[in-house]
């Protein structure tokens, strides 16, 4: 991860709630379709693993999240569930109005949300959110307006990257490590 901006570290101590786009961010935008057992095309997703567990560790952390997204897709409500994501919006290419009910909802102020976005349809989003996130793979407009731009891509460990800002941000990176046991491991590693 890049150094990161005392700026950056700010922004990401306040945050509450996590929400992201879902095709470029939460999916690395790729659509598979096959025919489903009655002929009719089915549509298919792939989902990172490290990102999933990303969803947990800020589960574990008091951290909501949710998903705004453009498409509606059955794959997307049942990674949603299996992640225990809190807020799943989708068919809304206008993204604003569910982000305001999210925020109604959750009781929360722009400056606690983190958004990640990676096209046009997420620019409203990023300019009022308190920390603006690209992924890698964005559109260079959105990487240009954002407060932070992943090193991974969307789809591929970029949700990952962002649980660990947010965690080190607000000093529970460390107990995530304890929690696995990786802070003894490197002591281990390195002779200790």
């Amino acid at each position: 991860m890049n150094k990161l901006s005392t700026d950056i570290k700010n922004r990401a101590a306040n945050i509450k709630l996590v929400l992201m786009d879902v095709d470029g961010v939460f999916t690395d935008g790729t659509l598979y379709y096959f025919p489903g057992p009655d002929g009719k095309m089915v549509e298919f997703k792939g989902f990172n693993t490290q990102d999933g567990l990303g969803f947990h560790l800020l589960n574990e952390a008091g951290i909501k999240t949710g998903l705004i997204s453009g498409r509606d897709s059955p794959a997307v409500v049942e990674r949603a569930k299996i992640l225990k994501i809190q807020y799943v919006y989708q068919g809304h290419l206008e993204k604003e109005a569910s982000y305001n009910e999210i925020l109604k909802d959750a009781k929360l102020k722009d400056e606690q949300v983190a958004f990640i976005g990676d096209d046009f349809t997420d620019a409203p989003l990023m300019v009022r959110c308190g920390l603006s996130i690209a992924v890698a793979n964005a559109r260079q407009e959105l990487r240009a307006m954002a407060n932070f731009t992943t090193e991974a891509p969307g789809g591929d460990g970029a949700i990952r990257e962002v649980v660990e800002l947010i965690l080190k941000s607000q000093n529970l990176w460390q107990g995530v490590l304890e929690k696995y046991k990786l802070s003894e491991t490197k002591k281990k590693s390195i002779g200790l």
